[in-house]
């Protein structure tokens, strides 16, 4: 709530003259109207007319009271916060005040760069990233190189592609960013970038990278003291609350020497286990997980995803197969429902194996080296949405 009240005040400021504004109900339905203010822990909205409000008299998939019969073109609706999904004033969306943004150039080096960006278990990470590193002839954007480096963190990932972790353990998973990446951490700790490459004394540039990351807003409190009275409490700031920390982070080095043997990465510990979050809109979820052919590997999925408006809410194992998806074939797993959870391993070479089904359950045994990357089974993602949260165990 307190959210879409600061996004709302921001989008107001700047477009007063908005003539025709979208409000997006959580149920489905999309208002254009224009948007008057807030109001008593209500947002006031004068509805434009009847036919836009994105539901008939004849819809009987709603209550009468949520149908468009007896909307008046100017009649003014008063609407909870949390009944909103998002609102666009003139064409414009809300969501960039959900984030906060922090520039950092990041060089080869002997350590990894502090990103000066403190993440937490669950938060939506936005990176992008652009610039050059020259190394000896060598002409490296982001997106890294054709070739591998064998000696890298990553060594079956792009060489010089743009790479970052969250804490300064060195056995946490390193996540593989490229020019463009979100992803969701997996714990809380400080952001940490670098170049996937070994070598770095010829080296000189650097990759001018945007972090972008949600804006820690306190959570809808539930408790029966305050029960309807969240809509009024406005006592909080976010613009006092936003992740700037200047507190030095630990160096955390890209060449760790206390490990034994002659595995500074720690490759491999066994087993090996990680938790990730994958959403419905998923096409390809980079695991940080590389997988060599022998290794057994245990995945256990639970939550829900939207899988279009045809086939609703699924679980792991997905909905039944039908529409223009499962005739032609065009889902990456044809013969597995809409939704369900699947993957494949991304080859050095970068190529992808054959997709496989995961579900709820699968236990495995790796074919190939690869990276592992899991998705959602579907062929439009336009209109997913929830997330599925996976436990993968690896035993070499």
């Amino acid at each position: 709530m307190k959210r879409l009240i600061i996004t709302l005040v921001i989008a107001l400021a700047l477009a007063p003259c908005a003539l025709a504004d979208t409000i997006y109900l959580r149920d489905g339905r999309v208002l254009r109207g224009t948007v008057l203010g807030f109001l008593n822990g209500r947002v006031v909205v004068r509805l434009t007319n009847a036919n836009q409000a994105n539901a008939s008299a004849n819809d009987t998939s709603l209550p009468p009271s949520q149908t468009a019969a007896g909307v008046a073109a100017g009649e003014v609706r008063f609407f909870r916060p949390a009944e909103i999904d998002r609102i666009e004033i003139d064409g414009r969306s809300l969501d960039e005040a959900r984030f906060v943004v922090r520039n950092v150039q990041v060089q080869l080096g002997p350590n990894w760069i502090d990103s000066g960006v403190d993440v937490r278990h669950g938060q939506r990470v936005q990176v992008k990233a652009n610039g050059t590193i020259y190394a000896n002839r060598l002409r490296i954007t982001p997106a890294g190189l054709r070739t591998t480096d064998p000696n890298a963190p990553l060594p079956r990932a792009a060489a010089g592609v743009l790479i970052g972790a969250v804490g300064n353990d060195q056995d946490t998973p390193i996540v593989e960013l490229g020019s463009s990446r979100e992803f969701t951490a997996d714990r809380d700790g400080r952001l940490y970038l670098t170049v996937n490459r070994a070598e770095y004394t010829d080296a000189r540039g650097a990759y001018n990278v945007e972090v972008r990351t949600e804006r820690q807003l306190p959570q809808r409190r539930t408790d029966a003291a305050r029960n309807t009275r969240d809509d009024q409490d406005d006592t909080y700031d976010p613009s006092e609350n936003e992740e700037r920390d200047t507190t030095p982070a630990p160096v955390r080095s890209r060449f760790p020497t206390a490990r034994p043997g002659n595995d500074p990465y720690n490759r491999n510990r066994a087993p090996r286990e990680v938790t990730i979050s994958v959403p419905g809109t998923s096409r390809g979820t980079d695991t940080g997980l590389d997988l060599r052919a022998g290794d057994r590997v245990t995945l256990s999925a639970a939550g829900r995803v939207i899988a279009g408006r045809r086939a609703g809410e699924v679980g792991p194992e997905g909905g039944a197969s039908s529409g223009v998806g499962s005739i032609l074939g065009t889902r990456p797993v044809p013969n597995a429902g809409v939704g369900a959870l699947i993957g494949y391993l991304r080859m050095s070479n970068g190529q992808a194996s054959q997709p496989f089904y995961v579900g709820s359950q699968l236990t495995l045994t790796a074919q190939a080296d690869g990276r592992l990357i899991l998705l959602v089974n579907d062929d439009n993602y336009a209109d997913n949405g929830g997330e599925f949260t996976v436990r993968i165990v690896i035993e070499n």
